[in-house]
């Protein structure tokens, strides 16, 4: 039952993150955007959901069981995801933002997989600090600022999100094979960037 609740957990929070971008994606203000976006960061985390880019980072912390963990939790942030696209589809939003995603997902499938590499690695080491400072920060202010400027940097700077782009990519209705593989370079990134911080912090045993 264990996996069962961890594959559901992960489920809703990829369905979070597909608010986050359906709101992004309706407003033309990006600063406007990226801040209603981490509305869905805030609510996975404050509800203790289970994101794979929110733990990736703690990898190198936890014992060999965590892969599966980690395993179960991107499938269920790809179901969440999809759930979520197939969702918006069928409701009057999507005539408003389905040509905005298209174009998004354009971009992202056009660029070459080294950038998508590199930008991944730079969202996986945003993604880290926003949880680990939620985490350890006192008092919701700065608990909040803690999630909610990280994420806005990262879409203001056009970063690679794995989760968020598979909620674009279903919402676009491009899902191929090299969607797929765009997908797989995002992940290692993603967990690149995540673990950078930690792998300093255990190498010189400063947790």
């Amino acid at each position: 039952m264990e996996r069962v609740r961890q594959f559901i957990s992960a489920s809703i929070a990829g369905m979070l993150i597909g608010i986050g971008g359906t709101v992004f994606l309706s407003q033309q203000n990006l600063v406007v955007g990226s801040f209603l976006f981490a509305i869905g960061l805030f609510s996975i985390i404050a509800f203790e959901l289970q994101l794979f880019t929110g733990k990736i980072g703690y990898l190198i912390f936890r014992k060999p069981i965590y892969y599966i963990e980690l395993t179960i939790t991107w499938f269920g942030n790809l179901t969440g995801t999809y759930l979520s696209a197939w969702m918006v589809q069928h409701t009057r939003i999507y005539d408003g933002i389905s040509e905005r995603v298209a174009k998004i997902a354009a971009v992202k499938l056009g660029d070459h997989f080294l950038s998508v590499f590199i930008l991944a690695i730079l969202c996986g080491l945003l993604m880290f600090i926003a949880v680990d400072a939620y985490r350890t920060m006192q008092g919701s202010l700065l608990k909040a600022i803690a999630i909610f400027v990280p994420v806005m940097v990262f879409i203001l700077s056009g970063f690679e999100h794995v989760i968020a782009n598979m909620f674009y990519f279903s919402l676009a209705k491009v899902w191929d094979g090299h969607c797929l593989f765009t997908i797989v370079v995002t992940t290692l990134g993603n967990s690149v960037g995540g673990l950078l911080i930690p792998v300093y912090l255990k190498l010189f045993r400063l947790r």
